[in-house]
């Protein structure tokens, strides 16, 4: 990865408000939403630096989603294109569960 896409990523993951997920408490994650982001060209550009740095994983054997390993965190958002894109979640490490 290049260092400003590194710093970028950065940049944003620490100036976003990272909400808790409820729905899934099997699966301890927080998400931020891109009409939270003061620019929507930054949240885009996040979502589509998680997809080109990223790698795959298999969740419970079914979905496949792009995740991203930044500080301690996994992140990654729901795999629907970037314009329809409205979250990007994160966990602790790999140990988001489910996940292979």
């Amino acid at each position: 990865m290049k260092q400003e896409d590194y710093d970028f990523i950065l940049g944003v993951i620490n100036s976003q408000k990272w909400i808790a997920a409820k729905t899934r408490p099997e699966n301890p994650h927080a998400y931020c939403l891109r009409k939270n982001f003061e620019n929507e060209a930054d949240f885009e550009k996040f979502v589509l630096l998680i997809r080109q740095y990223g790698y795959q994983i298999k969740w419970r054997d079914k979905q496949i989603y792009t995740c991203l390993d930044v500080e301690g965190y996994r992140y990654w958002s729901m795999g629907s294109p970037v314009e329809e894109t409205i979250l990007v979640n994160r966990a602790v490490g790999s140990l988001a569960a489910g996940i292979k």
